[in-house]
C-alpha cells in the first residue's frame, strides 16, 4: 500500500491537546499538523526526531497535514496514523499476505453489527462458509522489545472484544487483527499493566473461540504494507 501523496518530513516539536503536534520544517518554519492517534501515544513521541506528514488539498480542513509516520532515537519507525491500520488489513487480505483469511469473495468495510451499536472494521463473506467478522487493532507501544495493546484504557476496545464473542455466539467467525506498526515490534502481547480487564477480556475471547493474529507492517515514506505474521502472547 503506498502512502499518496507522498510524504514530507520535520521535526517534531510537541504533540499537545491530542490531535495537534508542531513541527519545524527544513526551511526554519515552523508548523502545526493533524494528530491522527486517539491513544496516549506512549513510547511513541521523540521530539527532536524526524516526522514525515501527508498532504490534503481539501480547503476545508483547519489543519491541511496530517501525520503520518515517527522515527525513534533507535531508528525505528512508528505509523502514527492509525487510521490506516484498516487499509493496511485490507491490502493485505487481497494480497492474500494473511494466510488465516483466504478464500473469501467479498470484503466489506465498517459493517454494522452486534448488540452494543458497533461497527465491524472488516467483514468477510463467502457462499457456504461461515462470515468472518475482522476487528483491526493497530499496535505500536515498544517496552523492552514487546509490542503492547493497547497503550492506554480502552472501553472501547473492550466493547469490540464483547461483540466479537457474541459473533462467536451466533456461529460466525471472529478475529482480532493486531497490525504491528513499529519496525521495532516482533511480539505482541495484551498490555495488562495498563488495561489489566482489557487482558482478561481477551484472554476470555480467545477460550470463546475468537481468533487473534498479529501481523507485522513493513515502514517506509515512500510505500508501508503488510509483510509477516509476529507472535502473539497472552
Amino acid at each position: 500500500m503506498k502512502f499518496i501523496p507522498e510524504l514530507e518530513s520535520g521535526i517534531l516539536i510537541k504533540r499537545y491537546k491530542r490531535f495537534l503536534a508542531d513541527i519545524m520544517l527544513a526551511n526554519g518554519e515552523q508548523i502545526t499538523i493533524h494528530c491522527p492517534n486517539t491513544g496516549s501515544m506512549k513510547n511513541c513521541l521523540f521530539p527532536g526526531e524526524t516526522v514525515w506528514f501527508s498532504t490534503s488539498d481539501n480547503p476545508k480542513r483547519k489543519y491541511a497535514h496530517t501525520w503520518e509516520l515517527m522515527q525513534t532515537d533507535q531508528q525505528h519507525l512508528i505509523g502514527i496514523n492509525t487510521g490506516r491500520a484498516n487499509a493496511l488489513a485490507e491490502d493485505a487480505i487481497k494480497r492474500q499476505v494473511i494466510s488465516e483469511l483466504l478464500g473469501y469473495e467479498h470484503l466489506k468495510r465498517e459493517v454494522k453489527y452486534g448488540s452494543e451499536n458497533s461497527r465491524i472494521d472488516i467483514l468477510l463473506t463467502s457462499p457456504n462458509r461461515a462470515d468472518c467478522y475482522i476487528e483491526v487493532k493497530s499496535c505500536t507501544l515498544l517496552e523492552q522489545h514487546i509490542g503492547y495493546f493497547p497503550d492506554a484504557v480502552t472501553t472501547r476496545g473492550q466493547k469490540h472484544l464483547r461483540e466479537l464473542m457474541h459473533m462467536v455466539t451466533l456461529g460466525h467467525r471472529a478475529v482480532l487483527l493486531f497490525v504491528v506498526q513499529h519496525s521495532g515490534i516482533t511480539t505482541v502481547q495484551p498490555a495488562r499493566h495498563i488495561d489489566p480487564q482489557y487482558a482478561d477480556l481477551l484472554q476470555q475471547a480467545m477460550e470463546h473461540g475468537v481468533e487473534v493474529l498479529a501481523y507485522k507492517t513493513t515502514l517506509s515514506p515512500q510505500a508501508s504494507s503488510i509483510t509477516d505474521s509476529c507472535n502473539v502472547v497472552v
